[in-house]
């Protein structure tokens, strides 16, 4: 096969850290976290001579993109020989602490070069399927590229969690710029919507990632103790530590909705109900048998199921 390199290069700081020419086609992209707010040729400067580390490209802060090793060499970068002789490695500028949160710039670049990537290298659908058995043991088909990550081969985060949850947007993303339609890739792959994990709906800026599959979803919001919520802004899960968002209130229709002494206890009921009106919630814990979580109502009268209340 013939490579080439993306033509998105702002600049060249070539590494002598390859094994040279490829054993495997391109069929991967493993985008990293250099774990610093560098430049393009901050990044090109972390490969020298005698470092046994390396990359195909780096993205620096602003965005510009730095090419490292040649595509058609294997770069030595995710700790596997396996991967990094199919894969092409990206290493982006980051914060220097977790969730190693990058630049708007750095993140479109991403989206932008692995769609050039994809291009130049005959595929149509860029997939994440956000596990590691499945990513590894997949074996995709022609108009196909994978996504995998560094820490499925060596004890570290990267490419930190900040990326890690927005690998299923990048999916989406690419896929619909290359045409290629939607892409299912299985559990965990790109579908037609998001699930994101935030605060409250209101508060964009708590968001830790937004994903495709509501079981990986579910894992960040678990990690975070947040609320995931669909496209309509319902919350559809609740992992309890809501602290900072409370006070509030809620209208409750129901005449007959049932107290419980703890939240989520399904033994331990009141013999009281809340009645229709307005209450204020004062905590929210996750439990059984509520997909929203439990309110602790103002009145310590006790907790209701918040999948009955409309937060107001």
């Amino acid at each position: 096969m013939g490579y080439t390199n993306s033509s998105l290069v702002n600049c060249t700081v070539k590494s002598p850290n390859h094994s040279g020419r490829r054993t495997h086609s391109i069929d991967r992209i493993t985008p990293h976290c250099v774990v610093g707010q560098l430049s393009a040729e901050g990044i090109g400067s972390c490969f020298p001579a005698g470092r046994e580390a390396s990359c195909n490209y780096g993205i620096g802060k602003d965005g510009r993109v730095c090419l490292i090793v040649d595509e058609a060499n294997r770069s030595w970068c995710t700790s596997s020989n396996a991967n990094d002789q199919r894969a092409v490695t990206i290493e982006c500028a980051s914060d220097t602490t977790d969730p190693y949160t990058m630049t708007n710039a750095v993140y479109e670049k991403l989206i932008k070069l692995c769609v050039d990537i994809c291009k130049r290298n005959g595929k149509k659908k860029l997939l994440w399927f956000a596990d590691k058995n499945k990513s590894l043991n997949y074996s995709p088909k022609a108009d196909e590229m994978v996504l995998t990550v560094h820490r499925w081969f060596a004890n570290k985060s990267c490419p930190g969690d900040w990326l890690y949850s927005r690998l299923g947007d990048v999916a989406k993303r690419v896929t619909a710029q290359l045409g290629g339609g939607t892409s299912t890739g299985g559990n965990g792959g790109t579908t037609g919507k998001l699930y994101r994990v935030r605060k409250t709906w209101a508060d964009a800026k708590s968001q830790k990632g937004a994903f495709s599959s509501l079981e990986n979803a579910k894992r960040c919001a678990d990690q975070y103790k947040l609320t995931v919520f669909d496209e309509s802004g319902n919350a559809v899960y609740n992992a309890g530590n809501n602290s900072t968002d409370v006070p509030f209130k809620v209208k409750i229709t129901a005449k007959d909705l049932r107290i419980r002494k703890g939240a989520g206890d399904n033994t331990e009921w009141t013999k009281e109900y809340t009645g229709a009106g307005v209450f204020t919630i004062v905590e929210v814990k996750p439990g059984h048998g509520s997909v929203k979580g439990w309110g602790k109502l103002k009145s310590g009268a006790g907790w209701v199921s918040l999948d009955y209340c409309t937060r107001l």
